[in-house]
């Protein structure tokens, strides 16, 4: 069971503060989870290349692909990795960098009023059963802190950003998520 003290960070998980994050405008009420997919390089898992991408220590020499993210600034609130460890980068009071040119019903702008949770993984290719089990359990402590947060708000980053992205992807099982929220 995960609880989030007073400075918006998920307890018990690893905690590595990300630079890439700023202020929520004043009075925001956080009522949308987006979730995401990563994978450095894409389709490999495990390893670092995550966690250094959203602290800006990845070294673009690493691998080929990484050119691509030269001076790149993101962040996700959360990572959950195939094991299902969590990983946390950004308090949840603070806007992390995770949906970019976005909008969720008449709203831009989705980093303003969202926690942003990647999965390593890829559009394609199935998530484990540890990852489903601690994003519903993460899911549930974010509902008990931010009440405004409900069943109907958790979005894929597609829905978002739907021409520029794909993830979570079609290999995300919503209906699995909904069985462990007890949701219908």
């Amino acid at each position: 069971m995960y609880t989030i003290d007073g400075q918006g960070w998920l307890q018990p998980t690893k905690h590595c503060a990300s630079p890439n994050y700023n202020s929520r405008p004043l009075a925001t009420e956080i009522d949308l989870l987006v979730i995401h997919n990563i994978s450095l390089p894409a389709g490999q898992f495990g390893g670092e290349y995550v966690e250094a991408l959203f602290c800006n220590r990845l070294d673009c020499a690493a691998h080929p692909s990484f050119s691509e993210l030269i001076n790149l600034e993101v962040s996700a609130h959360l990572f959950i990795d195939r094991d299902g460890a969590v990983t946390q980068f950004v308090s949840l009071h603070d806007r992390a960098w995770h949906a970019g040119v976005s909008r969720f019903q008449d709203r831009e702008n989705c980093n303003d009023f969202s926690i942003g949770i990647e999965l390593e993984g890829t559009d394609t290719l199935p998530y484990t059963g540890n990852q489903y089990e601690q994003l519903a359990a993460v899911t549930r402590a974010l509902w008990d802190y931010f009440p405004a947060l409900t069943s109907e708000r958790i979005v894929g980053h597609s829905d978002i950003a739907p021409l520029r992205k794909t993830d979570p992807g079609p290999a995300f099982d919503w209906a699995r998520l909904r069985r462990l929220l007890a949701v219908n």
